[in-house]
């Protein structure tokens, strides 16, 4: 695994426009190569075996059938309080809220 240099900390702080004061610049060198580390040792790992998840609840990686995502049940909880919320507002039409134009 490659380090990061001071110069390249201060590139990358650069570049996320964050303000980074001199003696910081090791601290965060160190975060990050901590994290650079971690990826490194993932990207070892063999997974030559693996088949692609189409999403976390696949189940490929642990031989399981596929998990159903509990979902709560589809019903109306709160009254519908459109018109009362549309009488305040500044400017409305055909039930839309009209706000000024903001880009040419």
């Amino acid at each position: 695994m490659s380090r990061l240099t001071p110069d390249q900390v201060r590139r990358i702080a650069a570049l996320a426009r964050i303000e980074l004061d001199p003696a910081e610049e090791q601290g965060v060198a160190e975060r990050l190569n901590r994290v650079l580390g971690l990826i490194d040792q993932i990207q070892q790992q063999d997974t030559s075996g693996t088949a692609p998840m189409a999403h976390p609840l696949d189940g490929q990686l642990s031989g399981q059938p596929p998990v159903a995502q509990r979902l709560r049940p589809d019903e109306v909880s709160e009254q519908d309080r459109r018109e009362e919320f549309q009488a305040i507002a500044p400017a409305v039409e055909g039930g839309l809220y009209l706000v000024p134009k903001v880009i040419e």
